[in-house]
């Protein structure tokens, strides 16, 4: 069962590689993807990895909250569906 974790407070320059990079340590990835506005193709400073395994999500969760990445510190979290 794979799990979703949200990362906010990307740096900007940040696209999916660079976000399978930084989690890439703690297991299986089996996507990554950085958020960008639609028009400007910018980032919005946020993304989603899935895990292939649960227990690699609630570890990275765990040990990448509020690290930091180039100056920013992240906020890690399980992903919530939308409401």
């Amino acid at each position: 069962m794979s799990k979703k974790i949200f990362v906010g407070n990307l740096p900007f320059k940040y696209r999916g590689k660079e976000l399978r990079d930084l989690f890439s340590q703690f297991g299986e990835i089996e996507d990554a993807t950085v958020i960008l506005d639609k028009f400007t193709k910018k980032s919005k400073g946020f993304g989603f990895v899935t895990f292939v395994n649960d227990a690699d999500a609630d570890k990275a969760v765990s040990e990448m909250n509020e690290k930091e990445a180039e100056g920013r510190p992240l906020t890690v979290n399980e992903a919530k569906a939308r409401e």
